[in-house]
């Protein structure tokens, strides 16, 4: 098991991308959250099997429909979260 922080800017908010990312996440069997930033971008963390957060992540970046662009994302390896079961939506 691993667990990962994403921040990802671009055309990110406002175009459904959180519920984009937790689909995903869902679809991938991980646990973690996603939630807007005030600067416009979006934070995740994901965990579950390594083969499984880097398919998330391709998900993520190459099936994105037209209303999302991704500019940038940035992946910090975090400790993992022992009792975390789902995956959610913050807000």
């Amino acid at each position: 098991m691993v667990r990962y922080y994403f921040r990802f800017t671009g055309r990110v908010q406002g175009v459904g991308f959180r519920f984009f990312v937790s689909m995903n996440a869902e679809k991938c069997k991980l646990t973690g959250w996603v939630r807007n930033l005030p600067d416009g971008s979006v934070e995740a963390e994901a965990q579950g099997v390594p083969i499984a957060v880097e398919r998330f992540l391709e998900m993520i970046q190459n099936d994105a429909h037209r209303f999302i662009r991704i500019d940038h994302v940035e992946k910090e390896k975090r400790p993992l979260m022992e009792k975390e079961s789902n995956f959610r939506v913050v807000y």
